[in-house]
């Protein structure tokens, strides 16, 4: 029904009223889900489709810094928050589809179902681990080293790690994800290239030998 880790736990009497409370969305490559400063009143719950999260830089330019696929959820902070405004412009890279749970739905959810709480929990943790990788690695990692990860972490959202995994994602996107800049990662891009490990094609690139990307992706040791 959601095939998502955070619900592998959950009873079943509480994901059916999960989905119950929830309203599929379905939304076009490149719509918009919610705006940066939107009010924040819905968690969504990725059915299909991968979607970015992006904010504007100081130069109005838009960068990418987060991409979530399916058994994913972005919004979550809508259930916590009651004066939190969007922190991020979220869209569709594809068509997908989402359950999206109003907060007033949820907490009526969670005073019925207790145990609803150990979902947002594990969700939040994730989060927190996430952010914490990441500083992590902004102290710790070369930019290089950085694109290689985010290029890994990629092939495994996109193909499941399978040879000929294409990442839809531009040249700019990726950098983003890699906080970096786009010349960093075409240099990384077209080193891979030269060792056979990706193809790069106009906006997008394949994954040839995810083995050898994952190999060099943790190959850079993080040691403060």
């Amino acid at each position: 029904m959601l095939g998502s880790e955070l619900f592998r736990d959950l009873p079943e009497p509480e994901l059916r009223r999960l989905v119950a409370i929830a309203q599929r969305r379905r939304f076009a490559r490149s719509e918009v889900v919610f705006h940066r400063g939107d009010p924040a009143d819905t968690l969504h719950l990725i059915v299909k489709g991968r979607f970015a999260a992006r904010v504007e830089s100081n130069l109005g330019d838009s960068v990418t810094v987060s991409v979530h696929g399916p058994g994913d959820a972005f919004g979550e902070l809508a259930l916590l928050d009651l004066e939190h405004d969007r922190s991020t412009t979220v869209a569709a890279l594809e068509p997908g589809e989402t359950y999206a749970i109003r907060r007033e739905d949820f907490i009526r959810l969670l005073q019925e179902y207790p145990s609803v709480h150990e979902v947002l929990a594990r969700l939040l943790a994730a989060r927190v681990r996430r952010i914490s990788e990441l500083y992590v690695e902004a102290l710790f990692l070369t930019a290089e080293a950085r694109v290689l990860r985010r290029l890994h972490e990629l092939s495994v959202l996109y193909g499941n790690d399978a040879p000929g995994t294409t990442i839809a994602l531009s040249q700019q996107e990726i950098a983003g994800l890699a906080a970096t800049s786009r010349v960093t990662v075409n240099r990384v891009l077209r080193g891979e290239a030269a060792h056979g490990t990706v193809t790069l094609h106009r906006g997008h690139t394949t994954i040839n030998d995810p083995a050898t990307l994952a190999r060099r992706a943790g190959a850079a040791p993080i040691t403060p």
